[in-house]
């Protein structure tokens, strides 16, 4: 539970923007914007892709390719979910970071979902059409958009990868922000209602939110529209499940400048994860905050970069 008391300090904890000592609050965003869609614009011109792969029936249900320099006759992929407060980016902002790892033998795939505000409302005849995308052990229709719809979104895709893909040799997903919840809640998946169990080598959850409870009462829920049901039911603290003997390792980074709160999260889910025999170890950047912590991979020489270069295996 969070310690903040107040809600005008939740809403300042849960503000990225308000703490990073680069760039006030109404410029890091734009620029932030503006460094993902160069970087993906600069990786999409220089390796070989295979763009709006659809992987679903849905607008967002699609994914970019981007395929090793030199691939072996199987390759390991990473899978990068992108942030934006499940309400913004898209994958299309999301290809930054291949460069360093296709030039490594890795293949990099960034994966498109729905984001919120679809979810806000959910009228009969909208209802209808997102009837096919309900599995099996829910009760509920799940709306475009709606954080529940989100959390499937992501876990298909990645069914859809080892079906289509079989020279895919070894899964790693990394996360940032909105994007290492999502990539947190695969942890907890059960697959047996899919039928495919994706052989997930390791995980990077890059200045995540675990707990989504603290949010239910901040500006960040406007467009999310979550109930306390919702939240709880969303939320990676509450589902950390024990593991099992081929359970991945986990890499849980946070940043300098993210604000206490994120840290907090990082923190303690990282505990909860270690406490349930998980492998995890918790990554504490100095001099970066909340959206140069990803940016900078697709630096070589940047920390994170080299650790994810050294935890995904080439050959």
């Amino acid at each position: 539970r969070s310690p903040v008391a107040s809600l005008q300090a939740l809403e300042d904890h849960y503000s990225p923007s308000r703490w990073s000592p680069r760039l006030d609050r109404d410029t890091i965003i734009d620029a932030h914007l503006a460094v993902m869609a160069a970087g993906t614009e600069r990786a999409r011109d220089s390796v070989q892709t295979v763009l709006h792969v659809p992987y679903g029936n849905g607008d967002g249900e699609k994914l970019d390719i981007y395929f090793p320099t030199d691939p072996s006759e199987t390759f390991p992929v990473l899978v990068y979910i992108h942030g934006g407060y499940w309400q913004c980016l898209s994958k299309d902002e999301s290809g930054f970071a291949a460069p360093p790892l296709v030039s490594q033998g890795v293949a990099v795939v960034a994966v498109g979902y729905d984001i919120a505000p679809k979810g806000r409302c959910c009228p009969a005849e909208v209802a209808a059409a997102c009837v096919a995308q309900r599995p099996p052990t829910l009760p509920f229709v799940l709306c475009l958009g709606h954080m529940d719809a989100m959390v499937l979104q992501v876990r298909r895709s990645l069914v859809f990868l080892v079906q289509r893909y079989p020279r895919v040799r070894g899964i790693y997903l990394c996360g940032h922000s909105a994007g290492a919840h999502l990539a947190a809640m695969v942890l907890s998946t059960d697959w047996t209602e899919f039928q495919v169990v994706p052989d997930i080598k390791g995980t990077v959850l890059v200045s995540g939110v675990y707990d989504l409870e603290p949010i239910l009462h901040t500006y960040v829920n406007d467009a999310l529209n979550m109930s306390r049901e919702v939240a709880q039911r969303n939320s990676p603290m509450r589902h950390v499940t024990p593991a099992v003997p081929a359970a991945c390792e986990v890499l849980v980074a946070v940043a300098q400048h993210d604000s206490p709160e994120f840290r907090r999260q990082s923190q303690e889910y990282s505990q909860a994860l270690r406490a349930a025999g998980w492998s995890v170890s918790l990554l504490d950047l100095a001099g970066v905050d909340h959206f140069d912590i990803i940016e900078k991979l697709s630096e070589d020489s940047y920390i994170l970069t080299q650790v994810g270069r050294r935890a995904v295996p080439r050959r």
